[in-house]
């Protein structure tokens, strides 16, 4: 029979070891395995999203792509995009919604897709310390 006293410590060694299981509550970075296809002049969405965050407002958010310099095809700091630091080529079509970021989806909106838009992209939380990569096929106008 188990007193008080080891009933517990037997509860908090077993909570103690959830957290280290579950990562300390680290939430990682989700995206797709399947490439998104689209045709020239499409507006699609490349999907990403945080797995336990709630609200991703104010974290940083990385968009990449790792052929580029400068690589980052959107910039997101602190709740703030750093449009300065985009590539010249995304400049106006690349957005997150303010509203789904509230909700951990930090999915990336591309307008007007071009035929070098076709790549891999990284979606990345560095506070997360995981990343997602998304493929995009980019094919003509029938």
């Amino acid at each position: 029979q188990l007193s008080v006293f080891s009933a517990l410590v037997l509860h908090h060694t077993v909570v103690l070891l959830l957290l280290i299981h579950s990562g300390g509550g680290q939430s990682q970075v989700i995206g797709t395995s399947q490439p998104i296809v689209a045709k020239v002049g499409d507006d699609i969405t490349l999907p990403c999203h945080l797995e336990t965050v709630g609200d991703a407002t104010d974290l940083t958010v990385e968009w990449a792509r790792p052929d580029l310099e400068p690589r980052f095809v959107y910039l997101r700091r602190d709740g703030v995009e750093l449009q300065l630091e985009e590539h010249p080529l995304y400049m106006g079509r690349t957005s997150l919604s303010t509203k789904k970021l509230t909700c951990g989806d930090i999915s990336l909106k591309l307008s007007k897709v071009k035929l070098s838009d076709a790549g891999t992209y990284k979606c990345l939380v560095p506070k997360s310390g995981t990343e997602s990569v998304v493929e995009l096929t980019v094919g003509k106008l029938a």
